[in-house]
């Protein structure tokens, strides 16, 4: 079995993650031998007895050659962090997925060049005419505009990027399977997405549903993918906070616009201001402050 297939097959252990694959990668001379590893040694990698257990009972259960079959005919392909096409900002962060699940185009030149988008799903008719007037600016500088394909801003930040012919990639907190998607409305903005040669992925097999824990861990691939997140509007409790803690964790910038001080939807963008986000007004105040690649451009 060849180090492709390796790695797929680990991504179908449950509660292996990202944590107890850098243990695998670091003790086994390559992921093939890993996953032919008997009991004792996979033990010494300093896994758990359970994480083990779960190698042992998927490896004698299941066909990995058929189940990389069935992922392959719903037109879903793989990458691993080992693959040069391994998305390179992403590789970049200390705790990477070590594959990803993905349809469309993988790599584009504009993604050498890419912003995080991310808000509330409450969103208000200022974040929706804030978040569409920054994308489209945002647009024509070839920027790839990174989000979670969530209800409100990363809906609103997908589609303007779309309507003004840009590249988005979307990051999903689920499998890839359309029987798992969420929210559901957003099916036809995911396959808009895949139409005009944007992206969506996931580190998750594709029949997985969405659990509330997967979403924290989705956002530190948002962060990862970017060379900076714009906040535009979210409560203090945000899971667009969370993805611009990561960013600022990856040493990546944080950009984020005020709102009126009495609106719930502005108190995180405030916050994140009093901690030293970046205060945007308007396209410039971004441009200014990320490391372009001007050859992608």
């Amino acid at each position: 079995m060849n180090e492709n297939k390796s790695y797929f097959a680990f991504s179908l252990i449950n509660g292996l993650g990202p944590k107890n694959f850098q243990k695998i990668h670091s003790y086994f001379p390559s992921v093939t031998h890993a996953w032919q590893a008997p009991y004792v040694e996979l033990t010494r990698s300093g896994l758990s007895e359970k994480v083990v257990m779960e190698i042992m009972e998927t490896r004698n259960r299941i066909n990995i050659d058929e189940e990389l079959e069935k992922v392959h005919s719903q037109d879903i392909n793989i990458v691993t962090l080992s693959d040069n096409n391994y998305p390179r900002l992403l590789k970049q962060i200390p705790n990477p997925p070590f594959l990803l699940y993905y349809k469309g185009k993988l790599n584009d030149p504009r993604d050498s060049n890419s912003i995080a988008v991310v808000g509330t799903r409450k969103i208000s008719e200022y974040g929706k005419q804030v978040t569409q007037n920054i994308v489209t600016e945002l647009v024509k500088y070839n920027l790839s505009i990174i989000s979670g394909l969530a209800s409100g801003i990363d809906a609103v930040a997908h589609q303007t990027c779309l309507d003004n012919n840009g590249r988005t990639i979307a990051v999903l907190g689920f499998g890839l399977n359309p029987s798992v998607f969420y929210p559901k409305e957003n099916q036809r903005l995911a396959d808009e997405i895949i139409s005009k040669d944007g992206l969506i992925l996931s580190e998750y097999p594709p029949h997985t549903r969405p659990e509330r824990y997967f979403f924290p861990q989705r956002n530190r691939i948002v962060a990862g993918l970017s060379l900076g997140t714009l906040v535009t509007e979210a409560p203090e409790r945000s899971g667009a906070l969370i993805t611009a803690k990561l960013a600022l964790d990856y040493n990546r910038e944080v950009f984020t616009v005020p709102g009126n001080i009495y609106s719930i939807n502005s108190q995180g963008p405030h916050n994140l201001i009093q901690i030293g986000a970046k205060l945007v007004t308007t396209v410039d105040d971004i441009i200014t402050e990320i490391p372009l690649e001007l050859d992608s451009m």
